[in-house]
């Protein structure tokens, strides 16, 4: 079968149930002393057509070696399909998946294969390398760049309407109420619950004001003696209440779907999309003509002293230690391809960064103006880590409760203190202090 079939074939495979799935993740050498090793990427766009594309120029310099794409979903559904194809040791060679809490989650020193004597290594950032490393390795190759979380917004709306980019929550509530009634009909608020995992943004991506108002916060919150249900953590439930009640979302955002989302915010449809800014290559592909008209802030704080962007490392790629012999050589030399000049390209096409690289690529100059927006917040000191690169506690159900708070089921002080009860289960797999 042609090489370009075979992954298409493998896309189509990838949507079966998982006990099809695993029986179809196997890889071996063909014929021609040909090497075959399996890929699994998320199901988002741009995921797959990147994932073809580096396959595609790999094999071009890797003739010996074939690759077999495999697509997972996202949310909650692929972190468990990830778990579960480990523990059964039927992963694919090589997979792209979460740095930082999730990673963790993953048992990574028993799960993994150590990369920390791979070239590459030593072009991580600082910032980067301890999201995919524990004391007893380094696990992980970025793939992408950093990215922000707080609102993307359409710029035009803001010029029709003469609206400046708010400082504080009461100017970002102030811009909503005039987008309301004097925006021809968009919605001041856009969320797209038909993808539950898009509604957590109101509370992630305040994380770097919770550090404003309390620099310890993070390593408080990791011994069990900071909680969501106080403040300033408690504010991003609060803040999602507030915009829900006040009726600022789109009508279907029961349905709606992070590419609804995407779309709506490029044309116009809806002002503000709590998202991360990574949201841009969902437009490039699909509203490419927009792209220039989207811009970003960071979710306002009560005090715009306290205002900062939250900054989303890059996810990587990753090899189990169920990948043996000659295809764990071509899964390191796949996985080294990546962060390749050849690959910086792919990525730098495929991949518009939204942030500055964690690895060898750089950003080109006709990467999005959204990009700029990004940078100022670096440049103003005013960026700080999301909370899972500083602790490795996240609960598998803050999804669930912010479409909970956002959807009025839970009142936002429910909401932090079921998830406060959420994480203790994690922490405690973990081994840590205090919990």
């Amino acid at each position: 079968m042609p090489r370009a079939l075979r992954r298409r074939a493998a896309v189509a495979v990838a949507a079966l149930p998982l006990a099809v799935l695993a029986g179809c993740s196997s890889s071996g050498s063909g014929d021609g002393g040909t090497t075959e090793i399996t890929f699994l990427t998320t199901n988002d766009a741009p995921n797959p057509e990147t994932a073809d594309a580096l396959v595609e120029a790999f094999e071009a310099e890797h003739p010996d070696v074939d690759v077999t794409v495999e697509i997972r979903p996202g949310g909650t559904e692929g972190d468990n399909l990830i778990k579960t194809r480990l523990s059964t040791g039927e992963m694919t060679d090589v997979f792209f998946y979460n740095s930082g809490s999730l990673l963790q989650a993953l048992n990574p020193d028993s799960t993994l294969v150590d990369l920390s004597d791979q070239e590459w290594v030593g072009s991580l950032t600082e910032e980067f390398l301890p999201t995919v490393s524990t004391d007893a390795g380094t696990y992980g190759a970025p793939l992408g760049a950093a990215f922000a979380g707080g609102i993307v917004y359409n710029k035009p709306l803001y010029e029709q309407l003469g609206l400046e980019v708010p400082q504080t929550w009461d100017e970002f509530m102030a811009n909503n109420e005039t987008i309301a009634a004097e925006g021809d009909g968009a919605a001041p608020v856009i969320q797209t619950y038909g993808e539950t995992w898009t509604s957590q943004l109101f509370v992630l991506g305040d994380f770097a004001n919770v550090l404003a108002v309390d620099p310890e916060w993070a390593d408080q919150y990791t011994a069990h003696q900071r909680f969501y249900a106080d403040e300033p953590a408690l504010l991003g439930f609060e803040h999602q209440q507030e915009v829900a009640e006040a009726g600022f979302f789109n009508e279907d955002f029961p349905s709606a779907t992070f590419p609804d989302g995407a779309r709506m915010v490029a044309e116009g449809e809806g002002a503000h999309y709590p998202m991360l800014s990574n949201v841009i290559q969902t437009i490039l592909q699909n509203t490419p003509d927009a792209v220039d008209d989207i811009g970003f802030f960071a979710l306002p704080a009560e005090d715009a002293e306290n205002t900062q962007a939250t900054i989303w490392q890059p996810n990587a790629l990753y090899i189990p230690r169920s990948t043996e012999g000659p295809e764990l050589e071509a899964a390191k030399e796949f996985v080294a391809f990546a962060n390749s000049e050849a690959g910086c390209e792919v990525q730098n096409e495929l991949l518009p960064p939204a942030g500055p690289y964690a690895g060898t690529c750089e950003v080109l100059d006709s990467a999005p103006p959204l990009l700029d927006d990004i940078q100022a917040y670096f440049d103003a000191g005013k960026a700080a880590n999301a909370l899972e690169f500083s602790s490795p506690v996240k609960g598998p159900n803050l999804e669930k409760v912010t479409v909970e708070v956002g959807s009025g089921i839970k009142t936002a002080q429910e909401a932090a203190e079921f998830y406060d009860q959420d994480v203790e289960n994690q922490a405690r797999q973990l081994g840590l202090e205090g919990w």
